[in-house]
């Protein structure tokens, strides 16, 4: 099964974060649009994309938009995950024995990335490393959050296009 398609409705959930909080879905979009970036320690894409989520999140102001890492790993190495790519947006924690909620949401690679809106419909559906999506996430970002988008990227980067999962 292909992961959630554009159009679709993001199943609720609710998971643990990696501060000992509950994170809901249904409050977040609440407040606002959501960014959800499934991954795996492990993952090479995943380890390239992060950092950029990382530019994103700093750069939107006053945080209209959440962004959240789903993890598929324990805690212990999610944590190591964080610190050596410098992670500060909030990270939740998908159960390793059984994976519900990447299972709710079809993924078959990582990292898988979705823009839900606030009325829960998948408005984005990214499997692996694509750079207009991401420099779409980029944008939507800072328009929920009323500020001038910033570059994502730098001029001295040599930033691919894509990457699989």
């Amino acid at each position: 099964m292909a992961a959630l398609e554009r159009g679709k409705t993001a199943p609720d959930f609710t998971l643990p974060a990696m501060d000992g909080t509950q994170f809901s879905l249904r409050e977040a979009l609440g407040r606002g649009p959501v960014l959800a970036a499934f991954f795996k320690i492990s993952c090479p894409t995943c380890q390239y994309a992060f950092p950029f989520l990382q530019r994103i999140y700093e750069a939107q102001g006053n945080k209209a938009c959440t962004i959240v890492g789903i993890s598929q790993n324990t805690k212990k190495d999610t944590a190591a995950f964080i610190k050596e790519y410098g992670i500060t947006f909030p990270v939740l924690l998908d159960d390793t024995s059984s994976y519900p909620v990447s299972n709710a949401y079809g993924l078959t690679n990582v990292p898988t990335i979705f823009w839900i809106a606030e009325d829960g419909e998948i408005e984005i559906s990214s499997v692996g490393w694509i750079r207009k999506e991401m420099e779409e996430f980029n944008q939507r970002a800072a328009q929920a959050s009323a500020v001038t988008p910033r570059p994502l990227f730098r001029k001295d980067e040599q930033i691919a296009d894509f990457r699989a999962g």
